[in-house]
Formats: C-alpha cells, structure tokens, sequence
C-alpha cells in the first residue's frame, strides 16, 4: 500500500492497483504498484472509497466477444484495471473542471475501468456528488447497474407520458427476466416506484427478496418457461438474462409494447450483434417491438437515483463487500456467475 495520504494533502506518486494486463480469468489479476494518475484537463482525481463490480468487468477481463477488442484492446487490454463504479472523495482536479470541487466525495462511471486502485481519474462531466445520507458502498451500486435499468425502462416506455411525475398509468405490468442480479434488482425496483405492476424471473432462493424489491409475482424460468405465461399480457419485457428467443419475448406483449435486451451475451465472436440484428428484423412492421439497449453514462439520471436512495425509496441490493486486498476474490466470485445484487470493493483507505 502507499504511505498515508491525509485529507488536503498532495497524493503520492505511487499506489497499489489490482491489474491483469492480457486477456483472461479473475484469477491472473494481481496487486502491483503503479503510478497515482495526474488528472487531465476536464478530470478530477478520486480517493477511491468504494468500487462496485459489473459483469461487464468479467467480459472486459477476458476480452470477450472479440469484437470489442479493437476498442479496449486488440491483444491485450488498454484498461487492465477492472471497476466501472466508483465512489470517493475529490483530492485534485486537472485544468477547466466544472462542478467538482476539492473535498467533495462523489460517485460516477468509468467507461473503461480503473475502480480498483487507491486513486483513479474520472472526466468530471460524469460525477455526481453523493448525499449526506448515502454510504460510498450504495452510492458505487447505481451509476451503470441503476443507470442501466433506468434506461432499459425508459426505453419500453414504462411510466413515460404519463403524467409530469413520470409515473406509470394504472395497470401497466412490466416482466423483468434476470430479476436477482444487479441490474435486475434495480429494474424491479424502479419499475414498481413507477407504478407498474412487477413480474419477476427469478431463481427460487431469490424470490422472496425479489418480492420485497416490489415484485407483485415471481417464477423460476428455468423451471417454469416462459411459454407457459399468458400471451399479449405485458406492456414491457426487461430481459437481462438472455438467452430467450425473440419470438417468445413478442408473444408475451401487448400490441405496442417493447422488450428491451440489456444482456451483452452472444457468441465469442460477434457477441450480442447477430440477436440486435434479429431484433431490427422481427420489429419492422411490427406492433411488439423489441429493442436493443445501449447504456451510456447518465449523470442526471444517477442524481436521481442517488435522491431516491436518499430518500429510502431505492435501495442497493449488495450480496457482499470485499476488503481492497481481497479485489481479486470478488472478481473470482463475480465470474462464478449467480451473484445476488451487487459485490462492493471498499477502498484502499476504508
């Protein structure tokens, strides 16, 4: 670890970081020393308080699909530091920064990692300031898992125009597949405060928890398909799982409603791309539509979901927290699959 760094002093030039630099398993990432970043024109510095792990940290571990790879790295990684969501403190900031200030702690996305160090630099554009009854380990859950729920919702169009609240209209009933993870757990929850009637596709052992997020019903897909729901019954399908057929997905909407594909899996190769084309193909023409997602960074969204987590309106569903040096076991455990809400890394100071 590197030597002590109080509040308003100048960071060390040197700090542990959790890296892999080529492509694979959880279980080649190491600790190793590398230089504190010096923050670029538009960046703040951060004192990493807490980390949150996505699955999209496993894939970009291991470099899969192969069509990523000419953005994050043709042979090896460009980011080999893993963690999307970050929470700290501001301790410098680089030339023409707007809107964070030395001393604040804040949270916000990094599109290609660098959560798992002491210090990271973050474009300040993307960092919202924490509220005072908001841990750094729940505030580390929302920018890409809550922000990526949001969005899928927004998208199917659940709760929009009806009303200026947002608010869902009496008897819209939303189906969320993959209820229990991460992004699942915040899309059972968001959908409900909207006003929606919640389904939820969940492993049993899960169930309960999914119920008390909001779920109105849940069932175990792979025990209980998909074809055995009512036809037509959903205004919008969530499907963060993957894996089911688009045809199944229609069948299950009302004429107008949409699913929405969060999930990036797919082949080795061309990953999600060949299901976002089939997806294209079998909504032309079509009154059940089914759409692709792209989540990008949305620092007005994440400001409104940290105010409804301020609120206890919302709430981060953390499976577990890792201490810093046990990084590497959370990404062991996170590229086990099966993990129930979100895995924290506290950070290196905490």
């Amino acid at each position: 670890m590197s030597d002590t760094n109080p509040v308003g002093t100048t960071p060390p030039r040197s700090m542990p970081a959790w890296r892999r630099e080529t492509y694979g398993p959880a279980d080649g990432v190491r600790l190793e020393q590398i230089p504190v970043p010096v923050p670029r024109r538009g960046e703040a510095l951060l004192r990493v308080q807490a980390t949150a792990l996505n699955a999209g940290d496993v894939r970009l571990l291991l470099g899969d699909p192969l069509l990523v790879r000419p953005v994050f790295g043709l042979t090896k990684p460009k980011h080999p530091v893993r963690g999307m969501e970050v929470a700290g403190e501001v301790v410098a900031t680089g030339p023409a920064v707007i809107g964070a200030e030395v001393g604040e702690t804040v949270v916000g996305e990094l599109v290609g990692g660098g959560g798992l160090a002491e210090y990271v630099a973050v474009p300040a554009s993307r960092l919202v300031p924490i509220p005072p009854d908001v841990g750094a380990e729940a505030a580390a859950c929302l920018p890409v898992a809550g922000g990526t729920a949001w969005q899928a919702l927004d998208l199917a169009g659940v709760g929009i125009g009806a009303g200026d609240d947002g608010r869902a209209a009496a008897g819209q009933r939303v189906l969320v597949i993959g209820a229990s993870g991460g992004v699942g757990t915040f899309a059972v929850q968001l959908a409900a405060l909207r006003g929606a009637e919640v389904w939820a596709a969940c492993g049993d052992r899960n169930a309960r928890l999914v119920e008390y997020l909001g779920a109105a019903r849940t069932f175990d897909h792979r025990r209980s398909p998909l074809s055995e729901l009512p036809a037509a019954h959903f205004d919008a399908v969530i499907d963060i799982a993957g894996g089911t057929d688009l045809r199944a997905l229609q069948r299950l909407l009302v004429p107008g409603g949409s699913a929405v594909l969060v999930t990036g899996n797919g082949g080795h190769v061309l990953g999600p791309v060949p299901r976002m084309l089939e997806a294209f193909s079998r909504s032309i023409g079509s009154k059940r539509r089914v759409r692709p997602l792209a989540a990008t960074p949305r620092p007005e969204v994440l400001a409104k979901l940290l105010d409804l987590t301020a609120d206890g309106r919302l709430t981060p569903v953390i499976e577990r927290e890792y201490g810093f040096d046990d990084a590497s076991a959370a990404l062991t455990h996170l590229e086990a699959g099966h993990t129930v809400g979100k895995l924290v890394v506290r950070g290196a100071f905490e």
